[in-house]
């Protein structure tokens, strides 16, 4: 029979990591990578047998990649602390590697948003990469939301993963933040550019695309508030990107004829 390890990265998730282990008992090991929790992390997933390693804070995919290099199945499904297997999901993930039909499976997610689950707005099924066969997969090098880019061939399960993302609107309005600031990161160190235009524009293209396009209002209000999530998340991280830019950004510092006027700086030395 394969052995299947499940990883797991974390960061301060005492009120996800039991739940999220107990749902991986199927497995043969449960690998956790965690970064300087400060709250039970730690010994709530080794109370519930995973193997934990601390470690520093490397970027989603790379730190993804480090869960992957620990485990030791010949097969590995990459696991968030706020997402649960179901066991219908479980059965199909056995059957999936003992039959090796493929090198690595898509699985659907079902994801909460605000308390309530959401089926339309682009986030349902939301397919996305997360079984793999050892030594055939591995994460890309993004800060956030790395993808795990498998190489052969890959099919697609049936069965969802639960994600309680967002449970609560504080934790939306709290993702908001982080999300966005690492977003903006991300696109720094890949050479892109920001602008006060392009944040106002991806903005609202991301409400339209979100709300209309892919029919989230038949989510009804959740709907909506998703999809202004969605537009004030891509606006920020637009913005951030522009504000990262050392350059005076053409904002301020004009005189009254338009022309750009010396910084202070400029003007001491």
């Amino acid at each position: 029979m394969n052995r299947l390890s499940i990883t797991i990265i974390t960061r301060n998730e005492a009120a996800n990591i039991s739940e999220c282990v107990r749902s991986c008992r199927f497995a043969d090991e449960v690998v956790v990578v965690d970064c300087g929790s400060t709250d039970r992390t730690v010994e709530l997933a080794r109370a519930e047998g995973a193997q934990v390693h601390e470690m520093d804070w490397a970027g989603d995919g790379p730190q993804k990649n480090r869960a992957i290099d620990r485990a030791s199945g010949d097969w590995f499904f990459s696991l968030d602390a706020d997402e649960r297997i179901t066991p219908e999901l479980a059965r199909e993930i056995r059957a999936a590697i003992e039959q090796g039909e493929a090198d690595g499976y898509r699985v659907p997610r079902l994801s909460m948003f605000a308390g309530r689950f959401i089926r339309h707005g682009g986030w349902r099924p939301d397919y996305t990469e997360r079984l793999a066969r050892r030594g055939r997969a591995r994460y890309t090098d993004h800060l956030l939301h790395a993808r795990l880019a498998i190489q052969g061939r890959t099919g697609t399960l049936r069965e969802s993963i639960v994600h309680y993302s967002y449970p609560t609107l504080d934790s939306v309005v709290d993702k908001l933040g982080r999300y966005s600031s690492a977003g903006a990161l991300d696109m720094r160190q890949r050479g892109r550019r920001g602008s006060f235009g392009r944040a106002v524009g991806h903005g609202a293209w991301a409400f339209i695309r979100t709300y209309l396009l892919r029919l989230g209002f038949l989510d009804g209000r959740w709907g909506f508030m998703l999809a202004v999530f969605n537009a004030e998340t891509t606006y920020y991280r637009y913005l951030k990107l522009w504000l990262m830019d050392p350059a005076p950004h053409g904002a301020g510092n004009k005189s009254q004829n338009g022309k750009n006027e010396p910084s202070r700086k400029e003007k001491q030395a």
